[in-house]
């Protein structure tokens, strides 16, 4: 009995990644859930510079910020309950003074140049199609840091303007890296705070928009899709029932390994895992021959690999 209808998903041909590859993800907390994911297995990655970046606009700011050189000043920050605050970057890098803000968002900026023009990969989760303007400036913003709402416009992009924006994030990072590879996503997660039918018409925004601008170097994962369809079910969802599970996330990245992962990169990643649940094993007696042994064993196989690989660090 078939209790799924499964996404049909063809492995990649070329490009695919590997233990070399250096992967940049930038979006929704969907990004997160997956960067987590590279971090577990020890691959080459940078996520979110500037914290959840939930809409397009928010994400090709900083891109185009970071490969123009931007310096982040004075009058790029504001103070609000007690905390300065960026509308370039989520509250997460917020700090009590403006001298740390700024050099967290220099320190961030820069290194997301610098990891463009490095990177294999690209992946890029857009979560929504609304956004917030501040009417003081007329920009759209990429948080609004819990001002009074009547200080924003809220908007919802229209296809052709997200289609704008992801077409110059791609045009201006391949000017300074022409073989990467990006991969776009549809976050899953549901902005039900802008209304159910309001959250669909932000994701058809986004679907839209992508599948118009998408090419030869630009590449779709539908972890939208495979959350709606194949885990059609709310046991999959946290208790929120907004976000996605563990498990969902696991099954969502073992669809993703399928198609994105070179066979030598799957190889590696088992071993990587060997390790990694060795390192995380609670011993009854820590002092035993036993366990003492299985230590030297792990430390073993830590040394083999990280010779093979100089950039896994445990």
């Amino acid at each position: 009995m078939n209790l799924q209808t499964k996404i049909p998903l063809k492995k990649q041909e070329y490009n695919l990644i590997d233990y070399n590859s250096k992967v940049f993800l930038l979006g929704s907390c969907f990004a997160e859930n997956i960067g987590e994911k590279f971090e577990y297995f020890k691959f080459q990655h940078y996520v979110n510079p500037f914290g959840i970046l939930f809409h397009p606009i928010a994400i090709h700011n900083l891109v185009s910020n970071a490969l123009h050189g931007k310096k982040y000043a004075e009058d790029d920050v504001f103070i609000n309950n007690e905390q300065f605050h960026s509308f370039d970057a989520h509250s997460k890098l917020s700090q009590h003074t403006k001298s740390l803000l700024l050099h967290q968002l220099n320190a961030a900026s820069q290194k997301t140049s610098h990891y463009l023009k490095q990177s294999t990969h690209v992946v890029i989760t857009l979560g929504t199609a609304w956004v917030y303007r501040y009417l003081k400036t007329n920009k759209i913003v990429a948080n609004c840091h819990k001002i009074p709402q009547q200080q924003f416009q809220k908007q919802i992009l229209s296809v052709d303007v997200i289609v704008a924006a992801l077409q110059s994030i791609i045009e201006q990072v391949k000017k300074v890296n022409p073989k990467v590879n990006f991969i776009f996503t549809v976050s899953p997660v549901r902005h039900i705070k802008d209304g159910f039918i309001e959250n669909t018409q932000s994701k058809s925004h986004l679907l839209a928009a992508l599948h118009k601008m998408l090419d030869d170097q630009s590449h779709y994962f539908p972890s939208y899709e495979i959350m709606m369809d194949e885990l059609r079910d709310y046991r999959f969802y946290n208790q929120d029932l907004l976000h996605p599970s563990p498990l969902a996330v696991d099954y969502i990245w073992d669809r993703f390994k399928t198609v994105w992962m070179a066979d030598s990169a799957i190889a590696i990643m088992s071993e990587v895992d060997i390790i990694q649940k060795g390192l995380q094993h609670k011993p009854f007696n820590p002092n035993s021959t036993a366990h003492l042994k299985f230590v030297q064993q792990l430390v073993e196989r830590q040394i083999t690999l990280t010779n093979q690989f100089p950039n896994i660090k445990f």
